[in-house]
């Protein structure tokens, strides 16, 4: 006599629809750290001394002052992927992407405006704010590319595994994600990718340096900030009442 024995222990993902719980604040926080990171994108900063090692510069770290903030860009993202699924991630980020824009118009208009005859700083502003295509383009392209991958690789490793295995997702997409955002960023803003929009590009070791340093840094960032999201994934989780 045999018998056959049905699984019915696979695991599933579980969503929440984002409408009774904390989804606003979660999204207007997303926007808000994209639209402050893309402002502070804009200065390259460097740390350390000239150190080369074979020819290749090791030092100075080369980043910009996006870095500082933009990593919880994408630990939102996470929360966003993880508790309400690819939908509304996707919702998040064509939102981010759409206002990010209209601040690159806006500062466009505003520093085309003719300034007040007794205001001196139109130059400090254009030089900071002042509407830079190629900072605008790998800033939204960089961000649309790497934050569809982030959300896409952790709901798909999540409809795998279930609720299992939170680490797993959140560090895998990540890798993913900030390695396409990061590359396009850098070699658009500052590399050959960018020429066409006008200007020069850094130098090839300095440029592999800038993307080298800003992907590993952000994921460095998100693995130490796991227990961080762990507590603010579990906390949006409760929060959300047709998550369970």
């Amino acid at each position: 006599m045999t018998s056959t024995a049905t699984r019915t222990d696979r695991p599933t993902a579980t969503y929440a629809r984002g409408t009774r719980g904390v989804h606003d604040l979660v999204l207007t926080s997303f926007v808000a750290v994209l639209l402050i990171s893309n402002i502070g994108a804009t200065k390259l900063i460097q740390f350390g001394p000239d150190v080369a090692i074979l020819g290749f510069p090791v030092l100075p770290i080369i980043t910009d002052g996006g870095a500082f903030l933009f990593p919880l860009a994408y630990l939102l993202g996470d929360v966003l992927a993880e508790v309400y699924g690819m939908r509304r991630a996707r919702r998040a980020i064509v939102t981010g992407f759409v206002w990010a824009a209209v601040m690159s118009v806006t500062f466009l208009v505003v520093d085309a405006a003719p300034p007040a005859v007794d205001w001196p700083n139109q130059e400090a502003w254009s030089a900071v704010l002042g509407f830079v295509p190629r900072i605008v383009l790998a800033s939204l392209v960089g961000f649309l590319v790497g934050q569809f991958l982030n959300a896409w690789v952790l709901v798909r490793i999540k409809d795998a595994f279930g609720e299992r295995r939170l680490w797993v997702r959140l560090v895998t997409s990540t890798v993913v994600g900030e390695f396409a955002d990061t590359v396009l960023f850098c070699t658009i803003a500052f590399g050959p990718l960018g020429m066409w929009l006008g200007g020069g590009s850094i130098p090839l070791p300095q440029l592999v340096n800038y993307i080298v340093v800003g992907w590993v840094y952000k994921v460095l960032v998100e693995v130490l900030l796991l227990p961080v999201t762990y507590r603010l994934v579990a906390a949006v989780k409760r929060r959300e009442p047709d998550y369970h």
